[in-house]
């Protein structure tokens, strides 16, 4: 699938910067086309694959290129005052070559997560052929108040202007014991990698084999047709490399090079427990995956491993746990893979415990930070009217 990624705000920026490397290190064709907007210029800088006519610094006028300070109000009213700013640059991006848009924003921060949605609502006006996605990363509970409130509004506003939102909970993927700064860079190569296997599925190269059934950018794009909330799951175990092109020959017993068959069996039940664990292990956004509206599976790995037969038992078996009658799978075969992988897209998820808490907390702090506004005014006031009685006024 061939993606014009949108980094908005510093995160954005990072995740959109390491799916370019990962675009190059694995050949995979997804990304077109990559633009960084933020209002630091710092962070702009920082970025090292996103090209430099592609990094776009928008509120010089409002903040001087320091950033928003998490305020996502401003960083929204910025993205409504600079739509022109963006959309110069993004008009260069060759739209007959791309598939759908991507706008990648942390929902927690001042830039990305205002700016993100108003972006998105403006592209859906302009680009009636393209869908416009949204990959959303919620912040850690620890990040704070101020952070959860961004999500909250932010994490509304997404799901109402993108086609849909796929969602990253960091609080999912931090390990025991380390910081939330700490995980971050391992929190985006988790990102990369999940969201790169299946926006790469159909996009073949010469020294891949052809897949036995094909997952394009159509496939994807009517998983993610009805909108909502998306989450992904992973899993993978690791197999002897396959140095040499097999071919679908190699994929039968006294074919051509039929001595590297491996076992039909042992690759349908690897794969048919792969697609299990990646669909009951952990998501990039936890939630209940009974009533799933849809449902899209993406077997990676060596040709020699991979299996029709184990695919379309783990689909079926996906319909089952999810009741979703729209469940959509394929193969997506790669040479000097020592992994087979299954990755699994669940759209249109309803039952999200942790965006059920997000808005609770998110009430909670709104509540909380206006109570201290209000202590600290009537504080300052009686501050200030002390002693005015005994003094003699400035003026």
């Amino acid at each position: 699938m061939k993606l014009a990624l949108i980094g908005f705000g510093q995160a954005g920026g990072k995740i959109v910067d390491k799916f370019l490397l990962y675009d190059k290190q694995t050949k995979s064709n997804i990304v077109r086309e990559a633009v960084a907007i933020n209002t630091a210029k710092a962070d702009l800088m920082g970025l090292a694959h996103v090209s430099g006519d592609k990094r776009i610094l928008i509120g010089q006028d409002r903040v001087k290129g320091h950033g928003v300070g998490a305020d996502n109000s401003l960083g929204a009213e910025i993205a409504e005052e600079e739509l022109d700013i963006m959309q110069n640059i993004i008009d260069q991006i060759p739209t007959h070559e791309v598939d759908a848009f991507l706008i990648v924003a942390a929902l927690g921060g001042g830039t990305g997560s205002g700016g993100g949605p108003i972006l998105a609502r403006h592209l859906k006006k302009i680009y009636t052929k393209e869908p416009i996605y949204g990959l959303g990363i919620i912040p850690s509970l620890e990040e704070g108040g101020i952070y959860t409130l961004n999500a909250a509004k932010s994490f509304q506003a997404f799901v109402q202007e993108t086609d849909n939102l796929l969602a990253f909970d960091n609080d999912a993927w931090r390990m025991g014991g380390e910081s939330v700064e700490g995980s971050y860079d391992a929190i985006n190569e988790e990102i990369v990698r999940r969201f790169g296997v299946l926006f790469g599925a159909g996009e073949i190269q010469e020294d891949n084999d052809i897949a036995e059934s094909v997952v394009d950018a159509s496939e994807i794009i009517n998983t993610l047709a009805g909108g909502g909330v998306t989450t992904v799951g992973y899993a993978a175990e690791e197999v002897p490399v396959q140095t040499k092109r097999g071919g679908i020959l190699a994929r039968i017993p006294g074919g051509k090079r039929g001595e590297q068959f491996q076992d039909s069996a042992n690759n349908t039940n690897r794969i048919t427990s792969l697609i299990r664990k990646a669909t009951l292990g952990r998501l990039t956004l936890p939630c209940e995956i009974k009533g799933a509206e849809r449902a899209l599976v993406v077997v990676s790995g060596p040709p020699n491993y991979l299996n029709r037969k184990g695919i379309e038992k783990g689909r079926r078996w996906i319909e089952e746990v999810t009741g979703s009658m729209e469940v959509r799978g394929g193969d997506y075969p790669i040479l000097n893979e020592n992994k087979v992988g299954a990755a699994v897209m669940l759209s249109g998820v309803v039952n999200i415990p942790r965006i059920k808490n997000l808005q609770r907390v998110a009430i909670e702090a709104q509540e909380n930070m206006a109570d201290i506004r209000s202590q600290s005014e009537e504080k300052l006031r009686e501050l200030i009217e002390e002693g005015t009685d005994e003094l003699e006024p400035l003026f």
